[in-house]
C-alpha cells in the first residue's frame, strides 16, 4: 500500500470505497496529468478523459476555489467562474495552491486539503462509473465514483472543461 496521505486517510475514515494507483513519477515530467493520463490509460485501460487534475483557481475577491477537469481538456475560465459565483477567476500562484492545499504542485488532491475551497467538478466525471484523481502526491492516483467525490467535496457540477 502506498505511503498515507490526507485523501487516502480521507476515504478512509469516511469508508468510501475506493482503489489506490501508485507509479514511479518522472521528475523531469512537468505536465503531471498528462503522464498520469498516459500510465494509466496504459496500465487499466482507462480513457483519458477519465483522469481529472485539480486546479486551485483565484477568484475575483482574491479567495481560493478548485477546479477539477479531465487532464484532456483545458479548464474553461468563463464557466467555471459562473460555477465558482463569482465574476472572474485564474489560476492561483504555484506558492498559494500549495500553501492552501497542504500538497505539492503536481500532487494536489481535491480531497483531504488543509482548507475545505468551494469546488467545481466538470459535468463530464457523471458519465463514468469511475474517475482518477490525484492522491496527494505525485505518481498517486485514486479512483473512486464521482459521486463520491462530489459529496466528499461538496462540490457542484458544470460544464466547466473548454469543449
Amino acid at each position: 500500500m502506498a505511503a498515507s496521505t490526507p485523501a487516502l486517510a480521507l476515504l478512509t475514515a469516511r469508508k468510501v470505497a475506493h482503489t489506490v494507483h501508485s507509479y514511479d513519477h518522472d521528475a523531469r515530467v512537468q505536465s503531471y496529468g498528462e503522464e498520469a493520463a498516459r500510465i494509466l490509460v496504459e496500465r487499466l485501460g482507462v480513457r483519458p478523459e477519465q483522469v481529472f487534475k485539480t486546479l486551485v483557481v483565484e477568484r475575483a475577491d482574491r479567495s481560493l476555489a478548485v477546479a477539477i477537469v479531465p487532464v484532456t481538456a483545458m479548464l474553461s475560465l468563463k464557466t467555471a467562474a459562473a460555477a465558482l459565483s463569482t465574476r472572474k477567476i485564474a489560476m492561483a500562484g504555484r506558492a498559494a495552491a500549495e500553501r492552501s492545499s497542504g500538497y505539492v504542485f503536481g500532487g494536489i488532491s481535491p480531497l483531504g486539503q488543509r482548507r475545505s475551497l468551494p469546488t467545481a467538478i466538470d459535468d463530464s466525471a457523471l458519465g463514468f462509473e469511475t474517475i482518477l484523481c490525484s492522491g496527494g502526491r505525485r505518481g498517486l492516483e485514486i479512483e473512486l465514483a464521482p459521486a463520491d467525490l462530489i459529496g466528499l467535496t461538496r462540490a457542484t457540477t458544470a460544464p466547466i472543461a473548454a469543449r
